[in-house]
C-alpha cells in the first residue's frame, strides 16, 4: 500500500547490488538517503533488515560507519549475514556496518554515545511506536551539534480515535499509530529540534475497501522530514537581511540543492534566508558547499512568508482601541 518514490539515478545500481534475501524484506515508505553522506557516522532506527543500512554504507565509503537497531531476531539474523557480502560488493576491505538488537524506545540501553552520530535516519517506523517522544529525545542526545534526523513516516490530517489506534488490522498496515502532523510539530520541538523541514510528501491511497471504511474521512500522508541539532534556531523564521548563494558543489546536485520542500535553492543565485535556514546550512555538513552573505547584526522581524504575519491592526482607519 506504501509506495516508495523514484530514486536517482546515482542510487538506483546501489540497489540492484544489494542481496535479494534483504531487499525482498524491505517495507520503508520513503527514501531516506539526504545529500552528502562521504564518510558520516550514520544510525538508522528500526533496521529491519538492513536494506537501507546497506544501501547507506556504500554512500558513506569505507571511512563512513553505518549501525543499524532493530528489535525482531529474524530480521537481525538476515541482515548479519550479509554483512560480508555487500563489504565484498562496494570493494571494503572491511565491512562498514553493524546490526544491533535492541527497541529503538529504549536506545539508552545499548550503550550509544552520546553526540556520536552524524546522521540518524529512519524509514516507517516511528508510527509503531507508543513512545514517540523519548525516541525523538534519544535521537536527539545522540545526534552531534549540526547533525540531522532525516526520516520518512506516516502521518494523518486528525488525531487517530482510540479505537482506530488499537486496532491490528490498521497497526499492521502502518496507520493506525500514525501522528497528527501538528502534534508531530510539537513533539519534535520538545525534542528540542526547534525548526522541523518537511522535505517532501505524498497521499497514502488506502486501495484496500476494508481499510478505507476503518479509516474513513481521516487522510494519511507519506511524508519525509530534516531535523536539526541546532541549540539556537527559533521558533520562527526570522529575518537579518541574509542571504546564500549555492556552489554546486554538491554531488549529484550541480544545479540546486533542495534543503526542503519550500527551500530549493538554485546554483549561483543569491538565496534570501530566514536565521534558521542560515545555521541549517552553515553550521551543519553543508557549509563548505555555500557562500554566505549578511550577518546577525540587524534583525527585520519575521520573515517574509513563512506564515507568520504581525498581528495588530497598526495604521488601520479605525484599529485604535484603548484598555478597560
Amino acid at each position: 500500500m506504501l509506495h516508495c518514490r523514484s530514486t536517482s539515478p546515482h542510487i538506483r545500481p546501489i540497489l540492484s547490488a544489494i542481496h535479494d534475501e534483504v531487499s525482498n524484506r524491505y517495507y520503508g515508505c520513503g527514501l531516506i538517503i539526504p545529500e552528502h553522506l562521504d564518510s558520516l557516522n550514520v544510525l538508522d532506527l528500526g533496521c529491519g533488515a538492513g536494506r537501507d543500512c546497506f544501501l547507506l554504507s556504500a554512500l558513506v565509503g569505507e571511512n563512513g560507519k553505518v549501525t543499524g537497531v532493530d528489535m525482531t531476531p529474524q530480521q537481525l539474523s538476515i541482515a548479519k549475514n550479509h554483512i560480508n557480502y555487500h563489504a565484498n560488493i562496494f570493494g571494503y576491505n572491511k565491512s562498514n556496518t553493524r546490526f544491533l538488537q535492541g527497541n529503538i524506545e529504549a536506545l539508552s540501553l545499548l550503550n550509544l554515545e552520546d553526540a556520536s552520530f552524524d546522521l540518524i535516519v529512519s524509514n516507517c517506523v516511528l508510527n509503531l511506536c507508543t513512545d514517540k517522544n523519548t525516541v525523538l529525545r534519544n535521537a536527539y542526545r545522540l545526534l552531534k551539534h549540526g547533525g540531522e534526523m532525516y526520516f520518512s513516516d506516516v502521518y494523518a490530517d486528525c488525531r487517530i480515535p482510540k479505537s482506530l489506534v488499537e486496532d491490528p488490522l490498521l497497526y499492521g498496515e502502518c496507520l493506525s499509530g500514525a501522528l497528527y502532523w501538528n502534534d508531530f510539530l510539537s513533539i519534535a520541538k520538545q525534542a528540542g529540534f526547534l525548526d522541523p523541514r518537511l522535505v517532501k510528501d505524498s497521499t497514502i491511497r488506502i486501495e484496500n475497501p476494508a481499510l478505507a471504511e476503518k479509516a474513513g474521512r481521516i487522510n494519511f500522508y507519506s511524508a519525509t522530514y530534516r531535523l536539526f541539532k541546532l541549540d539556537e534556531l527559533e521558533p520562527a523564521c526570522e529575518d537579518y537581511g541574509q542571504a546564500v548563494i549555492y556552489k554546486g558543489t554538491l554531488e549529484h546536485h550541480p544545479h540546486e540543492f533542495s534543503l526542503d520542500k519550500h527551500h530549493v535553492i538554485s546554483a549561483g543565485k543569491v538565496f534570501p534566508v530566514c536565521g534558521n535556514t542560515w545555521r541549517m546550512l552553515n553550521e551543519t555538513r553543508f557549509k563548505e558547499h555555500f557562500d554566505f552573505i549578511g550577518s546577525w547584526d540587524t534583525h527585520y522581524g519575521v520573515f517574509e512568508g513563512c506564515g507568520i504575519s504581525l498581528p495588530f491592526n497598526s495604521d488601520k482607519p479605525g484599529s485604535e482601541n484603548t484598555c478597560c
